[in-house]
């Protein structure tokens, strides 16, 4: 059994996003973490130019790509998660909650009622402590809600892909003001993840690089425990809930939030075309 999978990150730069080639070191089968389609705001177009890359570099590998996982309904990119899945197979999974997630949006985007919200947009959805393989290591499944309640980290092997939930120490955490967010939930569930080995290493959903720093996106459970500036070591709930709720106020809306959710909730697949076959997102005015 392989305990410490490969694991290759690329940077996707517009969103700050870090996507993930996780791989068994045995067999080459592979999962994908959080894979992202290019979105123009302003022209509404979308491109695959950074999916391609991770096409680019799964084929040089010989890589088998068996799972396309996402650690949430992103509100910061859209997913390329449908293209990746028919360019190369696997199945795209997420946290059984995302149907918490789908409901709400449901109302908010007002979709019509063959719009299911039973997750079925998405090949699987997990459970809370699930387990499964990728290839011959093992995975586990954490439900680590409060960005969103359809938040999950993925352990894989003695590597955790944590999302949006904890990020690089100097940063913290995430904001928890969306539909469903719950600041006392992320703090527990940052601490979930702080209670595995302190050797596991902790790949980040997104790094921001205060200060000017180089962008990074890889640290582990006793680093963070000794320097996380939201939950490390020594914060309670109660401070941490405080803090996370004032500074959450005096944050701006994500500016791609309308545009990604109504892709995300549905697996990175566009909405269907319309009469004329042209495909619409929709902005709903007033929402937030």
């Amino acid at each position: 059994m392989a305990n410490r999978p490969l694991v290759e990150a690329l940077f996707h730069e517009p969103s700050s996003t870090v996507s993930y080639i996780v791989s068994c070191p045995e067999t080459g089968r592979t999962a994908v973490v959080d894979p992202v389609l290019d979105y123009d705001i302003y022209s509404g177009r979308t491109e695959t130019v950074f999916a391609a890359q991770l096409v680019e570099r799964i084929r040089e590998r010989g890589l088998i790509v068996e799972w396309i996982l996402e650690t949430h309904v992103h509100a910061d990119h859209l997913s390329a998660g449908a293209f990746l899945k028919r360019t190369l197979g696997g199945s795209t999974a997420i946290g059984g909650r995302i149907v918490d997630v789908q409901a709400v949006f449901k109302d908010i985007y007002n979709l019509p009622p063959e719009f299911l919200t039973d997750g079925s947009q998405f090949d699987r959805l997990f459970a809370d402590e699930q387990r499964f393989w990728i290839g011959q290591v093992p995975v586990r499944v954490l439900h680590t809600p409060g960005h969103t309640p359809a938040c999950a980290t993925y352990v894989i092997g003695d590597a955790a892909f944590t999302g949006d939930t904890v990020f690089m120490p100097d940063f913290g955490t995430a904001r928890c003001d969306f539909p469903g967010g719950d600041a006392a939930a992320l703090y527990r569930s940052a601490r979930r993840i702080l209670s595995l080995p302190p050797e596991t290493r902790i790949f980040v959903g997104h790094d921001y690089a205060p200060g000017g720093r180089p962008v990074s996106w890889e640290t582990t459970v006793a680093e963070e425990r000794r320097m996380n500036r939201h939950v490390r070591d020594g914060i309670d709930e109660h401070t941490f809930v405080t803090m996370r709720t004032e500074r959450d106020r005096m944050l701006d809306v994500p500016a791609l939030l309308l545009p990604s959710i109504q892709v995300n909730m549905r697996g990175g697949d566009l909405p269907e075309p319309e009469s004329n076959g042209r495909t619409y997102l929709k902005i709903p005015l007033n929402a937030f």
